[in-house]
């Protein structure tokens, strides 16, 4: 089991940068795939990055593809997530999820992959 820590959040401009870390606790974080999701008001948990168990690949959401980086530093059981050109619409509550598995390619694209999630961290982008 591992348990996740979101931190980073706040209030940026738009077109601004926002740098989210999340900390894993567990001997075992190189066995889990990461990923970052989020959820806006009204609308459902998605998927906006994953990264496979030693971060050799990637996968970001069209919609945050060029500007948002995923990347994890196993020996500090720490992932982050860079945002650049921050937009209004990237406001929503950003987690931090984990999904054990035995694969070096698995790279959850669905949020019901994951099974252990953060308490979230707020990003808000004003226009």
């Amino acid at each position: 089991q591992v348990q996740t820590a979101e931190s980073g959040g706040g209030l940026v401009q738009a077109g601004g940068s926002l740098r989210l870390s999340c900390a894993a606790s567990g001997r075992t974080f190189g066995t889990y795939a990461m990923g970052w999701l989020r959820q806006a008001p009204g609308k459902e948990r998605e998927v906006v990055a994953a990264i496979t168990r030693n971060g050799d690949y990637t996968y970001y959401a069209d919609s945050v593809k060029g500007r948002f980086t995923f990347s994890r530093d196993n020996a500090k059981n720490t992932v982050y997530l860079q945002m650049n050109t921050l937009k209004s619409e990237d406001t929503a509550v950003y987690y931090c999820a984990a999904n054990p598995t035995p694969y070096g390619s698995s790279l959850p694209t669905f949020s019901n992959e994951y099974a252990y999630w953060g308490q979230g961290t707020q990003v808000t982008v004003s226009s």
